[in-house]
């Protein structure tokens, strides 16, 4: 069975790479979909097989998924520009005869406030409407989207965001790449969607006490507000349009967008997911 991953030199393709070969998936069976080949040397180095297409060329996708079985779905990462994209690696998919797709998609999107909703609902309706057989992989928040945490955590003994008394059920993206992992080596996932939250879910007091214990330090969680927490997401460098998406996902999240007590996650991994201590660790 040979096995494709789009996105493979990214952070959460590459652990799906990872956790792939440690299913004792042989290098030689999976194909690393990369933009820029030269970032993509230890993997060539490792036996993996290299295709080079970006998400914009549908022609070059098709030749990279050509003779693929199964799919690994990586979102792409440009917002804005994601449905005609994923309408381009789904089409490649379905020209080159591939069986089945996992897709990387949102929690609780079907009542997803988020501004990242809409493009992955239309990839899910696309995926629908494609014949090709898939699993929806809804995956939470990443724990290291707060990894700005630790230099505040530790500089200032703060913790900044705007989304109040919001819970969060996060996970590493290591356990989120296992679970793609899980879903493409066996069968029994087409026509399934998972909503894949960690748990317990921690509020953000609970957040930031975690990386404090991390850092052997109190970390005290600053709730701002959406300008404030805005401002001080450009003061860091993020640009503009993401920091602006940012800051105003927070009162969202603190609506429950971000919360879940899905076991999907932990049933698929068969562990407990990871803590934010432990992700940061």
């Amino acid at each position: 069975m040979r096995i494709a991953v789009t996105g493979a030199t990214g952070h959460l393709g590459g652990l799906v790479i990872e956790s792939l070969l440690n299913k004792s998936v042989e290098a030689s069976d999976i194909v690393a979909i990369v933009r820029n080949e030269e970032k993509a040397k230890d993997l060539a180095a490792r036996g993996i097989n290299i295709a080079v297409a970006t998400y914009d060329d549908e022609a070059a996708l098709k030749a990279a998924l050509n003779g693929v079985d199964r799919l690994v779905f990586v979102s792409a990462s440009e917002v804005g520009k994601r449905v005609e994209q994923h309408s381009n690696i789904i089409a490649a998919a379905k020209e080159a005869g591939v069986s089945f797709i996992a897709y990387t998609s949102l929690l609780n999107l079907d009542s997803s406030e988020l501004f990242l909703a809409p493009e992955h609902q239309a990839t899910e309706k696309m995926l629908a409407e494609s014949g090709i057989e898939h699993a929806n992989l809804r995956n939470g928040w990443y724990w290291e989207n707060y990894a700005a945490a630790l230099e505040t955590g530790k500089a200032m003994g703060k913790f900044f965001s705007a989304a109040g008394e919001a819970k969060v059920a996060g996970a590493a993206r290591k356990d989120f790449a296992e679970a793609a992992a899980v879903v493409v080596t066996t069968d029994g996932h087409a026509g399934k969607t998972y909503e894949l939250a960690g748990g317990p879910a921690l509020t953000y007091p609970e957040i930031a006490a975690q990386v404090g214990e991390v850092l052997g330090t109190d970390v005290e969680y600053v709730n701002l507000t959406v300008e404030e927490y805005e401002k001080s997401l450009l003061d860091a460098g993020l640009p503009a349009d993401f920091a602006a998406g940012l800051a105003g996902a927070d009162p969202v999240i603190e609506k429950g967008a971000l919360y879940s007590e899905s076991t999907d996650l932990q049933d698929l991994i068969g562990r407990p997911a990871s803590t934010v201590a432990e992700t940061f660790k």
